[in-house]
């Protein structure tokens, strides 16, 4: 007898996802004391009634199941204030959030019914002007507004100067996000368990402007130092602003962190040697 248990479903929407999904979603509506709540679009395509993430989150479901990539899982995550769990199925090319394959999807499912142990990662927030944004799983990245015009930053963290440069931009990610844009742009891999922010200056004028690696408590301001340009910022790939100057812009530690479910025995550094070589 499975214990009752609340399951949210989230899909890319293109076909192999959404078909994958389906057979997901009937296998473990066949379980008992098993509750199932299908997000509005992947409901609309499989003619059933939808729930919004956020509702999702308020009927405190117990882990959420993702099937797509690792865009699918940032923009659940960005729906929910304090995220349930999610459960990746990577329907991706590379993603380092999803940890289950297709072929083993039912399985994996069918077995966390009977309990699962919860990855705990940190995010960001960002104040703009004092106003919360969304909060950052992987990255918050500066990038000019202008194509081939450099911006001017300066990057004060606790207070102190750390870095005045010229670049095309700069990516201030969570050590999840270490593995993601920051790393293309030539940052270091970060265990997630080391409690760090990266900052990674992209395409820098300067020989000496290098990643760097900070606290994680740390609290970072990010100026535009030349009045007349303006850059854009972009959470995680998935919302983004414009900003300048006149702009007060503040990062740190989010409250709430970002939820995974573990499967599986591999580690992180397994996984970097699988998806990365």
């Amino acid at each position: 007898m499975v214990a009752a248990i609340k399951i949210g479903f989230v899909s890319r929407v293109q076909t192999a996802s959404i078909q994958l999904a389906q057979m997901l979603i009937s296998e473990i509506e066949s379980q008992k004391g098993v509750s199932i709540f299908v997000d509005e679009d992947l409901a609309q395509k499989l003619g059933r009634k939808g729930t919004p993430v956020a509702e999702m989150e308020r009927q405190k479901v117990d882990f959420i199941v993702s099937v797509g990539g690792d865009g699918t899982i940032l923009r659940t995550i960005h729906k929910m204030a304090d995220p349930a769990p999610i459960l990746g199925i990577n329907m991706g090319t590379l993603g380092f959030l999803v940890d289950v394959e297709p072929r083993d999807a039912v399985q994996t499912l069918l077995r966390l019914l009977g309990g699962f142990d919860v990855d705990v990662r940190s995010r960001l927030k960002l104040l703009l002007n004092g106003v919360c944004q969304p909060r950052a799983t992987n990255e918050i990245a500066f990038m000019t507004a202008s194509p081939a015009k450099m911006i001017e930053f300066e990057i004060i963290v606790d207070g102190a100067l750390m870095e005045d440069f010229r670049a095309d931009g700069v990516i201030i990610a969570t050590s999840t996000g270490s593995t993601a844009y920051a790393m293309s742009a030539g940052g270091p891999i970060v265990d997630p368990r080391v409690d760090a922010i990266v900052l990674v200056p992209m395409a820098p004028f300067k020989l000496s402007s290098r990643p760097w690696v900070i606290p994680g408590d740390s609290v970072i301001e990010v100026r535009l130092k030349l009045p007349e340009k303006e850059a854009l910022v972009v959470v995680d790939g998935q919302t983004s602003t414009t900003i300048s100057s006149k702009d007060t812009v503040i990062i740190s530690k989010a409250k709430t962190p970002a939820r995974f479910v573990k499967v599986g025995r591999d580690g992180f550094y397994a996984k970097v040697k699988s998806k990365l070589t």
